[in-house]
């Protein structure tokens, strides 16, 4: 099943089934009229909406304009992002020093989630000389997850999956990591893709509870990377129990994977400039590659090597100067 959040008057859109090409919708019933609604009472919520992308795959569905569309979860009670990738902490440890990150705890912080940009929104920030910087990930939604949930248990609370950019602000984040207390400016809105995907919408590529898609990120049209998610450290059960270990999750509740990475980061690329940097760093001693500039376009979107399968939709933003 694939959702959507198509905008309206209301801060948090209006939800749609999508059909799996993402070319046709219907409007949710009127008992579930935002995603936030529907996964609140997801165990009555799904049979509706599942009946609804039955109709879809059976050729209903008005045309679908995807320029209308928000993120799936415009506003999210509560936004957790991990850094769950091994390959990615072990480069930002050796470019930032330090010492290596534990593999037997995640890292994780609490972002801002009011709100998620939409997929084709302009990112406006203040000034360029901030470092500005993307960071392609995948996420999961949860439903009502109480605390000190197992990693076991914590996969029956997995509904969505969403793709993620996070965007960062890397000048500001060295400030703020010294101070060893957490984000707030270095870590602006994030982005969210166009489609919230049930877990069998990806067939064997959701296996382990980890996305094993390719997430491809092109700069200024210039493919930059194409790693692939199923190399995650700790999956999103895991994730999810780290994170309720002394809280309760409401539903709504994102946890983010963090920067998708590969340990052939030299063949595959990143998806974010921070880690091209730390492997130019570590190849010659020196950075070459700057962070974006105002005017500067990043798309993303995770696909099946063959590129047959595209559940997520496409992540197209340009980086403006805040009016």
């Amino acid at each position: 099943m694939k959702l959507a959040t198509m905008t309206s008057d209301g801060p948090d859109g209006e939800l749609v089934v999508v059909s799996r090409d993402g070319e046709r919708f219907l409007h949710a019933p009127d008992r579930w009229p935002t995603l936030q609604c529907a996964i609140d009472d997801w165990a009555s919520a799904a049979g509706d909406l599942a009946g609804m992308s039955a109709f879809l795959d059976g050729g209903e569905g008005l045309p679908l304009d995807q320029a209308r569309l928000a993120a799936p979860l415009p506003r999210a009670w509560q936004w957790l992002d991990a850094s769950a990738f091994a390959s990615h902490g072990d480069l930002m440890q050796k470019l930032f020093g330090g010492d290596p990150h534990s593999r037997e705890i995640p890292l994780m912080y609490q972002g801002v989630s009011n709100p998620f940009l939409g997929p084709h929104d302009d990112v406006a920030l203040p000034r360029e000389d901030h470092g500005i910087d993307f960071e392609g990930e995948f996420g999961v939604i949860v439903d009502e997850t109480p605390m000190g949930v197992s990693a076991h248990d914590a996969a029956g609370h997995i509904k969505l999956l969403v793709q993620i950019n996070d965007w960062s602000l890397r000048n500001l984040a060295w400030r703020e990591m010294k101070t060893g207390f957490g984000w707030i400016q270095a870590k602006p809105a994030c982005t969210m893709a166009p489609f919230a995907v049930t877990p069998d919408e990806l067939g064997t590529f959701w296996r382990g509870d980890r996305v094993h898609l390719d997430l491809r990120v092109d700069w200024n049209e210039q493919r930059f990377g194409a790693p692939n998610g199923g190399a995650m450290g700790f999956s999103f059960p895991e994730l999810i129990a780290h994170a309720a270990t002394t809280r309760h999750l409401c539903a709504g509740t994102v946890i983010g994977s963090g920067t998708v990475s590969n340990e052939n980061y030299r063949e595959v690329g990143s998806t974010c400039i921070a880690e091209r940097r730390a492997v130019e760093k570590l190849d010659s001693g020196e950075i070459t590659t700057g962070f974006m500039r105002f005017g500067d376009r990043v798309r993303m979107q995770a696909m099946s090597p063959d590129g047959a399968l595209m559940p997520f939709g496409a992540i197209d933003q340009r980086v403006v100067a805040t009016a």
